[in-house]
């Protein structure tokens, strides 16, 4: 980043580094390139801050806010707080629905923020919906959208804005094409509202078609249900891939967007992965940036891999997942 002054935080947005792991002990005999793009280095801490800023100037630009309104939004966490970071600096407030079971990190950070905080039951027929269907987010949003007009908000919904991905398109995938010089051969993303993956992925494949664009998702045993509530997790992402129809993230099934290959991982072994690389690179990670790495070393041990440079995208470090068992 150059050295000057900068007049807000939204210049500083998309000034995140490619780091190369190189004192992993898992990676040492593998003779492929790792490189790590670490999202952390974000203002509000986390790759949505990209999507955050992009879908509030739209809406400013396109006379749908001004200065003072509300803005709402559903999130497990890293979107909300870039939100609520940008629309104070550029003067709106926001209210954000919280996903349950986020980590209470998450939630101190938004009421920092002076974020209004709102939970399921706050919002007419979502615990209804989740009880009798499960989170159907084309539902979900419907709810969303009513409560908002019913309280004059502005409902930005990163779900389905279009900024979502073009943010990405934009800033994400150029930024990784132009530090690897266009020598990159794998990518791997986890997806929550798929906008990172669908994004970055399709702007690299214009770049280099026979780019591998790896999708990662939480494998069944990593999932909380009744029987096992205590199982760790890999907080907030979806399993996306083997799923019902309207399960599927709205811009995969929007932008017909096929990973060339889907990764179920173990959230044990992230948690054990992002342990590793802060001991040995000092590099700390949350739990879907520990998981995307532990999924670029999945393919790094691949013959085919031999010579070649894989991408992981890391959405966000440590410090917001310090109540949980990642590194306990």
């Amino acid at each position: 980043m150059e050295d000057r002054v900068y007049s807000s935080i939204a210049e500083l947005v998309g000034h995140t580094p490619l780091v190369e792991l190189t004192n992993l002990e898992r990676a040492h005999e593998l003779r492929t390139q790792i490189l790590v793009k670490l999202e952390y280095f974000n203002p509000s801490g986390s790759v949505k801050d990209r999507i955050a800023l992009a879908m509030i100037q739209s809406a400013e630009k396109t006379g749908k806010i001004r200065k003072g309104d509300t803005i709402l939004d559903f999130s497990s966490g890293n979107t909300g707080i870039a939100l609520a970071a940008f629309a104070n600096a550029l003067g709106y407030h926001y209210a954000c629905v919280i996903q349950p079971g986020v980590s209470s990190e998450r939630t101190q950070i938004l009421k920092a923020y002076g974020a209004e905080l709102l939970q399921f039951d706050d919002i007419p027929g979502v615990s209804e919906l989740v009880a009798s269907e499960g989170l159907v987010f084309s539902k979900f949003y419907e709810l969303l959208q009513s409560y908002s007009d019913a309280h004059g908000y502005y409902f930005v919904n990163q779900g389905l804005s279009s900024e979502n991905v073009l943010a990405h398109y934009h800033t994400t995938g150029p930024e990784i094409w132009r530090a690897t010089g266009g020598k990159v051969d794998y990518a791997v993303m986890l997806v929550g509202t798929s906008g990172t993956l669908v994004g970055t992925g399709r702007y690299l494949r214009e770049m280099n078609p026979n780019i591998k664009i790896i999708g990662a998702q939480p494998a069944d045993e990593s999932l909380k249900n009744p029987d096992h509530p205590e199982v760790d997790t890999i907080d907030g992402v979806l399993q996306f891939h083997h799923v019902p129809e309207e399960r599927i993230p709205y811009f995969i099934r929007n932008y017909s967007f096929k990973c060339d290959e889907y990764l179920d991982l173990n959230a044990d072994e992230a948690y054990e992965t992002g342990r590793e690389l802060v001991r040995s690179d000092g590099i700390f990670l949350g739990q879907s940036s520990a998981a995307a790495v532990l999924g670029a070393l999945k393919v790094a041990q691949r013959p085919e891999a031999a010579g070649k440079t894989i991408v992981a995208i890391c959405a966000d470090n440590a410090f917001k997942y310090l109540s949980t068992n990642l590194y306990r």
